[in-house]
């Protein structure tokens, strides 16, 4: 048996002015920001850091995506490194290089020391990571050239050696310097003391040569003045 029109038609009435659910203001907010996607930083990445991670490692360890900055082709040399301080200790005899990795992929470093013109001293590979190393064996008042060498699987960074730097030190940002090793203060204070030991010496030398050509020859008399009373 069909239903009441009236009926029917009260009931449609009554279900359309029933208001809707509408949802939570902060179930939206949270919605939207997990659609807004996150902006991707530079990771924390100093190429001039001693003991300092790979960049990509640090992509990959990060809990957000990072930015590493661009690297030149694994197929081709690493450019130069930079050298950057290098402290002197001049009584211990050495000094403490330090320097920033190229914009280039790196698999050791190593450091070449020049002493005059003769072949340069090539010290131990070095990973990665490091950006300083020591040079121990320095002379006292010596001058040298130090530059770093970077190397990956394509070959190694080029040096323009100690005959390629100017008297200014070389180019700057570049990956060699010149050092000059200062005399210590006790070999200074030795050389002050020979030096006034000798010209004491010269002086008593002098002296006693004079006394001796007195001794020999005599010293003239000064005669009376004329006209001097008896």
């Amino acid at each position: 048996m069909p239903g009441n029109p009236r009926l029917l038609w009260l009931l449609a009435v009554t279900f359309s002015l029933v208001p809707r659910a509408q949802p939570l203001a902060g179930d939206a907010e949270e919605e939207e920001q997990d659609e807004t996607p996150l902006l991707a930083v530079p990771c924390d990445y100093d190429r001039c850091r001693h003991l300092q991670v790979p960049c990509q490692e640090l992509q990959r360890a990060g809990p957000t995506t990072c930015l590493c900055p661009g690297l030149s082709s694994a197929t081709q040399p690493p450019d130069p490194p930079r050298l950057g301080e290098v402290r002197m200790e001049a009584e211990a005899g050495r000094a403490v290089v330090h320097w920033c990795a190229p914009f280039s992929p790196v698999h050791q470093y190593w450091l070449l020391l020049w002493e005059g013109a003769g072949a340069p001293q090539k010290g131990p590979p070095l990973n990665s990571t490091v950006r300083r190393a020591e040079l121990k064996g320095l002379k006292p008042g010596g001058a040298y050239v130090v530059c770093v060498v970077a190397a990956n699987a394509a070959g190694e960074s080029s040096v323009p050696g100690a005959e390629g730097l100017d008297g200014a030190g070389g180019p700057a940002f570049g990956p060699c310097g010149r050092l000059t090793v200062l005399p210590r203060p006790l070999t200074l204070l030795h050389g002050a003391v020979g030096v006034g030991s000798a010209l004491a010496l010269l002086s008593c030398s002098a002296l006693v040569w004079h006394f001796c050509l007195r001794e020999r020859w005599g010293c003239p008399r000064r005669g009376r003045p004329s006209g001097a009373g008896l």
